[in-house]
């Protein structure tokens, strides 16, 4: 075993851009996925952030990131009948903030980096779902489920919400909290005028929509509330777009149009956020990205701090010779920031439940004023700026990016 290698539990974002900048720091990184084989085309679309565009222009996909997906200038909110109330400008984003806004496929950026870390020779390894952990004095053993097995100087969780890395490194950690709503979306061959490059959301009845209209078609999600936790049983596509049509039927034409249009399958995913944990390390294993912090969608940060955690903790490995300081740097340099934007997300998810007709009247009339409140904290957020050539924190320092 080479006194530098390095074990990444998950091939999602945060896995392979974690492998890329630690190669670049000159350690051998490999990375294990569960999934039997890669899943690009799993999962509907998000929107990178500046903040997080700017750290792949680090890892040099920016320019292939923005070809594949495409740029949103801003936000548009809109009440149940259509009526715009609301917007968001982010048409100087990349002037203001050195990126601008990109949405694309989860799968595609998945793929471009998964790509990108096969091409400078990282190996990749599929159908690795972890069993077990032994941490040495020198090593760590990660055993699979397939009866193999991997030793490494360290061994970072990048594992998502429901981290299998997180439930073996403390196994009183609470378990991720459901946010009591369904997300479900995909593309639509429905064309609409898209002129201001736009991200769009209404405020239904019902349950919460969203669509960008790119040139050959529109890409949608709906946030549908949702009673249990229970397992959510297999549904046909015609099946579940029946009831988001009924959960959509009060709602404004062009949301039935795109739904009557969207393209199978239609994907259900249980929204989820993770309490707070005291701390994302022990000895040598570590947790990034949503195993450690997981984000709730509503501030559109999820893939973004993903990102910043893998650029921030290779360069905390990088000026760290002892993996106990530069894991306690990394948590001091990450901490602050992240619960900033997780409560912005929580904030921004309230309005997204049902509103009876006192709170849908007070809603379209006071969201303009909410949104400069809240402009604030999305400018914070989109400003956040880490280097590969910046200075890192020692362990007693929350320090400087």
């Amino acid at each position: 075993m080479n006194a530098r290698e390095v074990a990444i539990i998950g091939c999602g974002i945060a896995g392979p851009a974690l492998a890329l900048f630690l190669r670049r720091a000159g350690y051998q990184p490999r990375i294990f996925e569960a999934a039997p084989s890669p899943r690009d085309h799993e999962g509907a679309f998000f929107n990178v952030a500046p903040n997080g565009m700017n750290v792949l222009r680090e890892l040099g996909v920016h320019e292939e990131v923005c070809r594949l997906g495409h740029v949103t200038k801003g936000l548009a909110f809109h009440n149940e009948a259509g009526i715009e109330i609301g917007r968001i400008d982010g048409s100087r984003d990349e002037e203001r903030f050195g990126s601008p806004a990109v949405l694309i496929p989860r799968g595609a950026l998945g793929r471009i980096l998964r790509e990108r870390a096969e091409r400078e020779g990282i190996p990749v390894e599929f159908g690795k779902r972890l069993a077990e952990l032994e941490e040495g004095r020198e090593a760590v053993r990660a055993v699979f489920e397939d009866g193999t097995e991997a030793s490494s100087t360290l061994l970072v969780g990048c594992d998502g919400v429901h981290s299998r890395t997180r439930r073996l490194l403390f196994a009183d950690a609470p378990a991720p909290r459901f946010d009591g709503l369904v997300d479900t979306g995909g593309f639509s061959d429905l064309v609409l005028p898209n002129p201001e490059q736009r991200m769009r959301f209404v405020f239904g009845r019902r349950a919460f929509f969203g669509y960008y209209a790119a040139p050959t078609g529109t890409y949608w999600f709906s946030n549908v509330p949702w009673p249990t936790d229970d397992a959510l049983e297999p549904i046909a596509s015609e099946t579940w777009r029946d009831r988001l049509l009924e959960e959509h039927r009060d709602d404004a034409e062009v949301v039935r149009e795109i739904l009557r249009a969207a393209r199978p399958p239609l994907g259900r995913w249980k929204l989820y956020e993770m309490p707070s944990i005291p701390r994302w390390h022990r000895g040598r294993v570590g947790l990034v990205g949503d195993a450690a912090h997981a984000t709730p969608p509503h501030a559109g940060q999820g893939a973004s701090l993903a990102l910043e955690d893998a650029l921030a903790l290779a360069r905390c490995l990088r000026d760290h010779a002892a993996p106990g300081a530069a894991f306690t740097a990394f948590e001091r340099m990450r901490r602050e920031r992240v619960e900033d934007v997780v409560a912005q997300a929580r904030r921004n998810g309230s309005p997204k439940k049902p509103a009876g007709p006192v709170a849908r009247w007070f809603r379209d009339r006071m969201l303009p004023f909410f949104l400069k409140l809240g402009a604030r904290a999305t400018e914070r957020a989109f400003a956040y700026r880490l280097s590969w050539d910046g200075t890192t924190p020692d362990a007693l320092d929350t320090g400087t990016r």
